[in-house]
């Protein structure tokens, strides 16, 4: 997925200067938002503000934390006192400022939906009362498309290890969420292959697996279903580890979120079964290196125009 311009004769892009522009500048400098789709959940804003933290150190360049949905209903208690925002509200407020130029820096694995559809959607109403807004989509963490990068299964391998029991080579399950979208679901097995060939012998068998998938045939390319690969043989004995390809906690990924939930259930039907968690890879410090690429790319591919 190259990069996706939403906006017309894009500018070269500027570090931005921390605290909010003045309008004479704003119309030279560009605007980074680090964008993930939004939890209800706290926890979840905190991760995406501590990675946007880090991308800004990084870079030297500000980056914003903006969530799609849901994250601005977070009281703000529960987040330092900092509402957190959402995209559609936070873009049209930068425009009325002045802001005219923008790159979002998708906080997500592979071509969601929420970047080919949704963010373009919202990005046309707010277009339509601020006609100079330019817009430009970095590419996602994973890019089938890009060139062969074992960095995000590098990540997973470094979080299996961290909770393999030394000496054992137990199964490994690699498990996202389950998209409606092929390519999304290609990106994860994608990355699940390259962790078999990172792990080698230190795995019996690497396998991926959904939390859940939409009912219908027409999404059966989510399977295998996480609580059934759970029962299979080779992954319903001993320890099995169970390699979360989620990158916030949240209701599915959190110490008692859905994939916990199904991994007891699992263990309770198959006595002698124990499925250990990794850590998620959202908190390895490798995604702030590959997203700072992102922006990076983003600016050499300005350059170049």
């Amino acid at each position: 997925m190259a990069q996706v311009y939403l906006g017309v004769s894009p500018v070269a892009m500027n570090p931005m200067i921390p605290g909010y522009p003045g309008v004479a500048q704003a119309k030279s400098m560009t605007t980074v938002f680090l964008i993930d789709n939004g939890s209800l959940r706290p926890d979840s804003t905190r991760n995406l503000r501590r990675v946007a933290s880090a991308l800004a150190g990084k870079t030297g360049t500000a980056v914003e934390p903006v969530s799609l949905l849901h994250s601005d209903r977070v009281p703000p208690s529960e987040l330092d006192s900092v509402p957190a925002e959402v995209f559609e509200p936070a873009l049209s407020g930068r425009a009325a400022r002045g802001l005219t130029d923008f790159l979002l820096v998708p906080f997500f694995f592979g071509p969601s939906r929420a970047i080919t559809e949704f963010i373009p959607e919202r990005v046309g109403r707010v277009r339509a009362k601020f006609p100079e807004l330019r817009v430009r989509i970095a590419r996602p963490l994973v890019d089938l498309e890009g060139p062969v990068d074992f960095r995000v299964a590098e990540i997973l391998r470094d979080r299996v290890e961290a909770c393999r029991t030394p000496g054992e080579k137990p199964p490994v399950i690699v498990v996202d969420h389950g998209s409606p979208v092929p390519e999304v679901t290609a990106v994860r097995n994608f990355v699940a292959g390259q962790l078999s060939v990172l792990l080698g012998g230190r795995a019996s068998r690497v396998a991926p697996a959904s939390m859940e998938r939409r009912s219908g045939d027409q999404y059966r390319f989510n399977e295998p279903l996480l609580e059934d690969l759970l029962d299979r043989p080779g992954f319903n004995r001993g320890e099995v580890v169970v390699s979360l390809l989620f990158l916030s906690p949240g209701r599915h990924a959190g110490p008692e979120g859905d994939v916990a939930g199904i991994c007891r259930a699992a263990e309770k039907r198959n006595p002698g079964l124990r499925a250990v968690m990794t850590d998620l890879a959202g908190g390895h410090d490798r995604v702030v290196e590959i997203l700072a690429d992102r922006v990076g790319e983003a600016r050499s591919d300005e350059e170049t125009r």
